[in-house]
């Protein structure tokens, strides 16, 4: 996400490096070429202008410190700027009233049902009784795709295949959520493959009859300005709450998170990257631009673990770390954890500088497969006991997992590398948590 964006904007920043002072003529310049950058990732040229041009005019107006080099703060405007654009600050969804109602709309094709999982789960994790609706009566196999989601995060979902009217589904799954004393009802409508009449009057006729306390527009990232100019023609008809940015784990340019609240006048609410139900994080503008500026956004890993992570595993592997008792399966189970958070190239992209790093490398959640395939195919017993892993075990492990004996060596060496590590902390009153005391693995 926004990798081309912001290996431009850094080629930019470097047009004011070892200079002394920001002049005319140097802001100009690196100004033209930022203004270039957001329109080759498909930012509105309007809006690709206004942003610029305030860029400019904030730029000519600051004192460039003795400690700040113009270039360090024109990166530092550049921030902000990007900030604003994105709305300034985290809004969040509505969800009060006796149930509370989402209405999830969108096209085909833009994550939409996968998205109102996920949103769900998100809920859910927030001591919320959920309940999905499948208002979705078009499409082939939506409403099975809906229990099936529903039945992997634990949430009842109100279908009735046999009806065919959207509107008499949604008021029956009310009456349902109120007498089994649901919370927040999240209402599935249709997509379409184009904006057309029926699927506007259907959904119209869902928001006013349902008086949703919240209306969301789910767009797919990848589709650029497409995205804005869909979202701007929803809005008019619909006076929707908020929008939802998919896949934006994508080979997206990014246009659509940049352009889209300027042009709608509405607050991206969410993110979602990938079909993982824990994929999902609240859009906070201010972090949004640090990750476009390659700095990371550390504070939302971190709460993206905190709601991945079971407290009792948690608190299972501490006490094995203290007594130095870490074994291959508890290890196993913390790299099931790491791959519940979402796409993992995504989540490296989160940590400072990284997106620069990866150009260019294919980084997925195959990446853990021969890891697992050479734990998997040990005993319990040397799961446990790593130490007894001679030449001989070592050659059928390699075998019956496909890998070869040096990755299996690598693991080994590795592991035994953090276990030297854990035991260390521990001396000196360490003992953190799970996954806080494990190094990334690197080539198997």
């Amino acid at each position: 996400m926004f990798d081309n964006l912001n290996l431009k904007l850094e080629k930019a920043f470097k047009t004011l490096k070892g200079q002394g002072s920001i002049t005319d003529v140097n802001v100009a310049t690196t100004v033209k070429e930022i203004r270039r950058a957001l329109i080759d990732a498909d930012v509105n040229y309007k809006v690709a202008k206004e942003v610029t041009d305030k860029i400019r005019d904030e730029a000519m107006g600051r004192e460039v410190l003795t400690a700040v080099s113009p270039g360090q703060l024109l990166v530092k405007i550049v921030s902000e700027e990007l900030t604003a654009l994105m709305g300034g600050q985290k809004e969040d969804i509505n969800i009060k009233g006796d149930p509370a109602i989402i209405l999830i709309s969108g096209l085909q094709g833009s994550g939409k049902t996968t998205f109102t999982g996920k949103l769900a789960l998100f809920l859910k994790k927030q001591n919320k009784q959920v309940l999905l609706v499948a208002c979705d009566i078009y499409r082939p196999a939506a409403i099975e795709q809906l229990k099936v989601l529903g039945a992997q995060i634990d949430v009842d979902v109100y279908a009735e295949p046999e009806v065919k009217n959207a509107l008499q589904i949604a008021e029956n799954a009310l009456k349902y959520a109120k007498a089994n004393n649901k919370k927040v009802v999240i209402v599935d409508t249709a997509g379409r493959l184009a904006v057309d009449e029926q699927m506007m009057e259907e959904i119209t006729s869902l928001k006013k009859a349902l008086k949703p306390t919240e209306t969301l527009f789910v767009v797919d990232s990848m589709t650029g300005q497409d995205a804005v100019n869909t979202a701007k023609t929803f809005n008019e008809r619909l006076d929707f709450d908020g929008v939802v940015l998919t896949k934006l784990d994508g080979d997206t340019r990014g246009g659509a998170a940049l352009s889209i609240r300027s042009v709608v006048e509405k607050p991206i609410k969410f993110i979602s990257t990938g079909e993982k139900m824990e994929a999902i994080d609240l859009f906070y503008p201010d972090r949004m631009a640090q990750r476009i500026l390659g700095m990371g956004d550390v504070i939302s890993l971190v709460e993206r673990a905190q709601q991945t992570f079971d407290e009792d595993e948690a608190k299972r592997i501490n006490k094995k770390i203290r007594k130095n008792q870490f074994n291959f399966d508890d290890f196993l189970s913390q790299l099931e954890q790491i791959k519940k958070m979402g796409n993992i190239k995504d989540l490296i992209g989160m940590l400072p500088g990284m997106n620069k790093a990866l150009k260019g490398i294919d980084i997925d959640d195959d990446s853990f497969k021969p890891i697992e395939a050479i734990i998997q195919s040990m005993t319990k017993e040397e799961r446990n006991e790593p130490d007894m892993l001679n030449g001989s075990r070592r050659k059928r492990i390699a075998s019956g997992s496909g890998t070869s004996i040096q990755q299996v060596n690598n693991l080994l060496k590795q592991f035994e590398d953090m276990r030297k590590m854990m035991k260390s902390m521990n001396k000196m009153g360490g003992g953190k948590k799970g996954l806080a005391n494990l190094k990334m693995f690197g080539d198997n």
